[in-house]
Protein backbone atom coordinates (compact mmCIF):
# COMPACT_ATOMS: atom_id res chain seq x y z
CA UNK A 1 0.00 0.00 0.00
CA UNK A 2 1.25 3.40 -0.82
CA UNK A 3 0.06 5.25 2.52
CA UNK A 4 1.37 2.22 4.94
CA UNK A 5 5.14 4.16 6.53
CA UNK A 6 7.99 3.45 5.52
CA UNK A 7 10.11 0.94 7.55
CA UNK A 8 13.21 2.48 8.89
CA UNK A 9 15.58 0.36 11.47
CA UNK A 10 14.12 0.12 15.52
CA UNK A 11 16.23 2.77 17.08
CA UNK A 12 17.25 0.17 19.57
CA UNK A 13 18.46 -3.15 18.76
CA UNK A 14 17.13 -4.74 21.92
CA UNK A 15 13.40 -4.29 20.93
CA UNK A 16 13.45 -5.13 17.38
CA UNK A 17 11.99 -8.30 17.60
CA UNK A 18 8.07 -7.65 17.79
CA UNK A 19 5.98 -10.58 19.71
CA UNK A 20 2.81 -13.00 18.48
CA UNK A 21 0.48 -9.74 19.56
CA UNK A 22 2.33 -7.03 17.81
CA UNK A 23 0.77 -5.01 15.19
CA UNK A 24 2.11 -3.79 11.81
CA UNK A 25 1.79 -0.36 10.78
CA UNK A 26 -0.90 -0.68 8.29
CA UNK A 27 -3.30 -2.56 10.54
CA UNK A 28 -2.60 0.73 12.62
CA UNK A 29 -3.60 3.00 9.62
CA UNK A 30 -6.50 1.13 9.23
CA UNK A 31 -7.90 2.11 12.02
CA UNK A 32 -8.44 5.58 10.32
CA UNK A 33 -11.50 7.37 11.97
CA UNK A 34 -12.87 10.36 12.44
CA UNK A 35 -11.61 11.23 16.70
CA UNK A 36 -11.67 14.68 18.74
CA UNK A 37 -8.56 15.77 20.24
CA UNK A 38 -9.38 15.68 23.91
CA UNK A 39 -6.42 16.54 25.38
CA UNK A 40 -3.98 18.86 24.55
CA UNK A 41 -1.57 18.75 27.72
CA UNK A 42 2.35 20.86 26.91
CA UNK A 43 3.97 19.21 29.85
CA UNK A 44 2.81 15.84 30.39
CA UNK A 45 5.11 14.16 32.38
CA UNK A 46 5.72 10.03 32.60
CA UNK A 47 8.63 9.95 35.04
CA UNK A 48 11.36 11.73 34.69
CA UNK A 49 10.15 12.43 31.03
CA UNK A 50 7.82 15.62 29.96
CA UNK A 51 6.39 15.96 26.01
CA UNK A 52 3.74 17.56 24.62
CA UNK A 53 0.83 15.26 24.79
CA UNK A 54 -1.94 15.56 21.88
CA UNK A 55 -4.93 12.78 22.70
CA UNK A 56 -7.37 11.86 20.15
CA UNK A 57 -10.58 10.20 20.92
CA UNK A 58 -13.94 8.88 19.77
CA UNK A 59 -16.75 6.67 21.28
CA UNK A 60 -15.57 2.80 20.37
CA UNK A 61 -12.46 4.22 18.58
CA UNK A 62 -8.73 3.38 19.71
CA UNK A 63 -7.14 6.17 21.48
CA UNK A 64 -4.32 7.92 19.04
CA UNK A 65 -1.50 9.81 21.10
CA UNK A 66 0.96 12.02 19.76
CA UNK A 67 4.15 12.66 21.97
CA UNK A 68 6.27 15.61 20.76
CA UNK A 69 9.45 16.40 22.78
CA UNK A 70 11.80 19.74 22.37
CA UNK A 71 15.56 19.34 22.21
CA UNK A 72 17.56 18.85 25.79
CA UNK A 73 14.22 16.72 27.45
CA UNK A 74 15.39 13.49 29.18
CA UNK A 75 15.13 10.84 28.93
CA UNK A 76 13.97 10.41 25.44
CA UNK A 77 10.68 9.46 24.40
CA UNK A 78 12.55 6.99 22.93
CA UNK A 79 14.77 5.54 25.33
CA UNK A 80 11.10 5.57 27.56
CA UNK A 81 8.59 5.11 25.01
CA UNK A 82 6.82 1.75 26.93
CA UNK A 83 6.91 3.76 30.20
CA UNK A 84 5.23 6.88 28.37
CA UNK A 85 2.95 5.00 26.37
CA UNK A 86 1.67 2.86 29.70
CA UNK A 87 1.66 5.84 31.42
CA UNK A 88 -0.95 7.48 28.84
CA UNK A 89 -3.18 4.39 28.92
CA UNK A 90 -3.44 4.13 32.58
CA UNK A 91 -4.40 7.79 33.01
CA UNK A 92 -6.27 9.05 30.17
CA UNK A 93 -8.03 5.82 28.83
CA UNK A 94 -7.91 3.14 31.60
CA UNK A 95 -11.32 1.69 29.76
CA UNK A 96 -9.71 0.45 26.55
CA UNK A 97 -8.39 -2.94 26.26
CA UNK A 98 -5.24 -1.54 23.88
CA UNK A 99 -2.70 0.93 24.43
CA UNK A 100 -3.36 4.27 22.42
CA UNK A 101 -2.00 4.17 19.08
CA UNK A 102 1.67 5.90 20.00
CA UNK A 103 3.19 8.46 17.40
CA UNK A 104 6.50 10.60 18.77
CA UNK A 105 8.32 13.26 17.22
CA UNK A 106 11.55 14.75 18.75
CA UNK A 107 13.47 17.74 17.89
CA UNK A 108 15.99 18.44 16.20
CA UNK A 109 15.68 16.22 13.54
CA UNK A 110 18.57 14.31 12.74
CA UNK A 111 21.32 15.77 10.17
CA UNK A 112 20.06 18.86 10.15
CA UNK A 113 16.82 17.44 8.32
CA UNK A 114 12.98 18.22 9.56
CA UNK A 115 12.45 16.00 12.83
CA UNK A 116 9.99 12.77 11.41
CA UNK A 117 6.87 11.40 13.23
CA UNK A 118 7.42 8.18 14.16
CA UNK A 119 4.83 5.35 14.20
CA UNK A 120 5.81 3.19 17.47
CA UNK A 121 3.93 -0.28 17.21
CA UNK A 122 4.29 -2.53 20.56
CA UNK A 123 4.69 -6.38 20.04
CA UNK A 124 3.41 -7.54 23.93
CA UNK A 125 1.19 -5.36 25.91
CA UNK A 126 -1.21 -5.96 29.24
CA UNK A 127 -3.27 -4.02 31.28
CA UNK A 128 -0.90 -1.04 31.35
CA UNK A 129 2.00 -2.55 30.46
CA UNK A 130 3.67 -2.27 26.75
CA UNK A 131 6.91 -3.89 25.70
CA UNK A 132 8.99 -4.75 22.47
CA UNK A 133 8.51 -1.16 20.65
CA UNK A 134 9.43 -0.97 16.88
CA UNK A 135 9.40 1.93 14.93
CA UNK A 136 8.87 3.64 11.69
CA UNK A 137 8.08 7.01 9.78
CA UNK A 138 4.96 8.09 9.41
CA UNK A 139 3.58 11.27 7.54
CA UNK A 140 1.87 14.20 9.01
CA UNK A 141 -0.59 13.45 6.13
CA UNK A 142 -1.19 10.07 7.80
CA UNK A 143 -1.27 11.04 10.55
CA UNK A 144 -4.56 13.82 9.98
CA UNK A 145 -5.79 10.84 7.74
CA UNK A 146 -5.96 8.55 10.88
CA UNK A 147 -7.07 11.02 13.46
CA UNK A 148 -9.50 12.68 11.15
CA UNK A 149 -8.41 15.80 11.79
CA UNK A 150 -5.65 18.57 12.60
CA UNK A 151 -2.79 17.32 14.57
CA UNK A 152 -0.04 20.08 15.96
CA UNK A 153 3.29 19.26 14.99
CA UNK A 154 5.52 21.99 17.44
CA UNK A 155 6.14 21.76 21.28
CA UNK A 156 3.29 23.64 22.14
CA UNK A 157 3.39 27.91 24.00
CA UNK A 158 2.86 25.97 27.26
CA UNK A 159 6.71 24.29 26.78
CA UNK A 160 8.72 24.67 30.00
CA UNK A 161 12.64 24.50 28.99
CA UNK A 162 14.57 22.33 31.86
CA UNK A 163 16.53 24.54 33.86
CA UNK A 164 19.90 24.63 32.30
CA UNK A 165 22.79 22.18 33.85
CA UNK A 166 25.27 23.66 35.62
CA UNK A 167 28.50 24.11 34.38
CA UNK A 168 31.61 22.30 36.00
CA UNK A 169 34.43 24.80 37.60
CA UNK A 170 37.79 23.40 35.26
CA UNK A 171 40.53 23.46 37.76
CA UNK A 172 44.12 22.55 38.00
CA UNK A 173 45.20 20.71 41.47
CA UNK A 174 48.29 18.59 42.87
CA UNK A 175 47.16 14.29 43.20
CA UNK A 176 49.03 12.02 44.95
CA UNK A 177 49.22 9.21 42.23
CA UNK A 178 48.66 6.88 44.24
CA UNK A 179 44.81 8.10 44.08
CA UNK A 180 44.77 7.73 40.65
CA UNK A 181 43.50 4.76 38.99
CA UNK A 182 45.88 2.53 37.62
CA UNK A 183 46.83 2.82 33.91
CA UNK A 184 46.45 0.50 31.13
CA UNK A 185 48.78 2.10 28.34
CA UNK A 186 48.61 0.24 24.74
CA UNK A 187 50.59 2.26 22.62
CA UNK A 188 53.70 1.47 23.84
CA UNK A 189 55.53 -1.76 23.89
CA UNK A 190 57.77 -0.77 27.55
CA UNK A 191 54.62 -0.31 29.30
CA UNK A 192 51.96 -2.23 27.85
CA UNK A 193 52.00 -4.46 30.38
CA UNK A 194 51.85 -1.97 33.29
CA UNK A 195 53.63 -1.90 36.74
CA UNK A 196 52.97 -4.26 39.31
CA UNK A 197 52.49 -2.84 43.04
CA UNK A 198 55.79 -4.55 44.25
CA UNK A 199 57.36 -2.44 41.61
CA UNK A 200 55.79 0.67 42.33
CA UNK A 201 57.14 0.62 46.13
CA UNK A 202 60.31 -0.27 44.84
CA UNK A 203 60.46 3.03 42.30
CA UNK A 204 59.32 5.27 45.26
CA UNK A 205 61.89 3.87 47.49
CA UNK A 206 64.62 4.40 44.68
CA UNK A 207 63.12 6.44 42.69
CA UNK A 208 64.59 7.02 37.92
CA UNK A 209 65.83 10.17 37.33
CA UNK A 210 66.93 10.65 33.33
CA UNK A 211 65.60 9.49 30.60
CA UNK A 212 64.99 6.26 28.42
CA UNK A 213 65.51 5.57 24.87
CA UNK A 214 62.74 3.32 24.86
CA UNK A 215 59.94 5.72 23.75
CA UNK A 216 59.05 9.40 24.32
CA UNK A 217 57.07 8.99 27.87
CA UNK A 218 60.69 7.57 29.43
CA UNK A 219 62.65 10.10 27.45
CA UNK A 220 62.83 12.71 30.38
CA UNK A 221 62.85 13.24 34.35
CA UNK A 222 59.77 12.82 35.31
CA UNK A 223 60.82 14.03 38.55
CA UNK A 224 62.62 17.68 37.99
CA UNK A 225 59.45 18.16 35.36
CA UNK A 226 56.70 17.48 38.00
CA UNK A 227 58.59 19.38 40.38
CA UNK A 228 58.28 22.57 38.37
CA UNK A 229 54.85 21.83 37.20
CA UNK A 230 53.76 21.87 41.07
CA UNK A 231 55.82 24.73 41.55
CA UNK A 232 53.97 26.70 38.61
CA UNK A 233 50.87 25.72 39.87
CA UNK A 234 51.31 26.85 43.22
CA UNK A 235 52.16 30.50 41.91
CA UNK A 236 49.12 30.21 39.45
CA UNK A 237 46.74 29.23 42.12
CA UNK A 238 48.08 32.50 44.47
CA UNK A 239 47.19 34.41 41.23
CA UNK A 240 44.45 33.37 40.75
CA UNK A 241 44.93 32.11 36.90
CA UNK A 242 42.31 30.24 35.28
CA UNK A 243 42.67 27.17 34.21
CA UNK A 244 41.67 28.63 30.61
CA UNK A 245 45.13 30.19 30.80
CA UNK A 246 47.43 27.90 32.57
CA UNK A 247 48.85 26.52 29.31
CA UNK A 248 50.18 30.16 28.49
CA UNK A 249 51.26 30.70 32.01
CA UNK A 250 53.13 27.45 32.52
CA UNK A 251 54.75 27.40 29.26
CA UNK A 252 55.97 30.65 30.44
CA UNK A 253 57.12 29.42 33.46
CA UNK A 254 59.02 26.27 32.35
CA UNK A 255 60.99 28.98 29.67
CA UNK A 256 62.14 30.88 32.98
CA UNK A 257 63.40 27.94 34.40
CA UNK A 258 64.87 26.33 32.01
CA UNK A 259 63.17 23.33 30.94
CA UNK A 260 64.42 21.23 28.13
CA UNK A 261 62.58 20.89 25.42
CA UNK A 262 60.98 17.45 26.65
CA UNK A 263 59.89 19.12 29.81
CA UNK A 264 58.14 22.41 27.75
CA UNK A 265 56.38 19.79 25.43
CA UNK A 266 55.47 17.88 29.07
CA UNK A 267 54.24 21.19 30.38
CA UNK A 268 52.07 21.48 27.42
CA UNK A 269 50.14 18.24 28.09
CA UNK A 270 50.12 18.79 31.60
CA UNK A 271 48.56 22.03 31.07
CA UNK A 272 46.54 22.09 27.46
CA UNK A 273 42.74 21.40 28.42
CA UNK A 274 42.59 18.93 25.49
CA UNK A 275 45.67 16.84 26.53
CA UNK A 276 45.45 17.03 30.45
CA UNK A 277 46.17 14.44 32.99
CA UNK A 278 41.82 13.86 33.75
CA UNK A 279 41.07 11.30 36.29
CA UNK A 280 37.26 9.77 36.07
CA UNK A 281 35.00 9.62 39.05
CA UNK A 282 34.28 11.89 41.72
CA UNK A 283 35.58 9.52 44.54
CA UNK A 284 38.45 10.12 46.93
CA UNK A 285 40.22 7.77 44.43
CA UNK A 286 39.59 8.09 40.72
CA UNK A 287 38.00 4.95 39.02
CA UNK A 288 39.65 5.53 35.35
CA UNK A 289 41.13 7.80 32.90
CA UNK A 290 39.69 10.64 30.64
CA UNK A 291 43.33 11.11 29.88
CA UNK A 292 46.47 10.65 30.86
CA UNK A 293 47.24 7.12 30.98
CA UNK A 294 50.77 6.83 29.47
CA UNK A 295 52.18 9.48 31.27
CA UNK A 296 50.99 8.09 33.98
CA UNK A 297 52.01 5.33 33.70
CA UNK A 298 55.66 6.53 33.11
CA UNK A 299 55.38 8.36 36.05
CA UNK A 300 54.87 5.43 38.15
CA UNK A 301 57.96 3.83 36.25
CA UNK A 302 60.25 6.60 37.59
CA UNK A 303 58.70 6.72 41.08
CA UNK A 304 57.01 10.06 41.17
CA UNK A 305 54.69 10.72 44.23
CA UNK A 306 52.35 13.89 42.59
CA UNK A 307 51.40 15.08 39.43
CA UNK A 308 49.09 17.76 38.05
CA UNK A 309 45.41 17.11 37.05
CA UNK A 310 42.63 18.99 35.64
CA UNK A 311 38.92 18.21 37.41
CA UNK A 312 35.61 19.29 36.26
CA UNK A 313 34.71 20.10 39.94
CA UNK A 314 31.02 20.46 40.72
CA UNK A 315 29.82 22.18 43.43
CA UNK A 316 29.11 19.34 45.37
CA UNK A 317 32.24 17.30 44.51
CA UNK A 318 34.33 16.21 47.27
CA UNK A 319 37.84 17.80 47.36
CA UNK A 320 40.96 15.46 46.98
Amino acid sequence: MDDVPQETPPARPDTAALGASGETPSEVLSLAAPRRRTVDDHMFRAGRTSFRLQLFTAPGQRAVAVAIQAEGETPSLTNVAESCAAAVWQQHCPDQGLPPVWIERQFPGAFGREPDFRLVTFGENEPYQVRHPSWCTISAEQIVHLVGGPVAEDRGKGYVPPEPEPEPDLRFEAMALWRLARPHPFREDCMSGGTPWWRRWTNLVFPQHGGRSCCWYHSGDWHRVNHMALAALSRAQHEGVKAECMVDYALEYAAAAGASEWEQQVFRTLYCLGDAIQPSGDGYISNGFINGQHRVQAMLDAGVRRTVVLRHVWPDSPAY
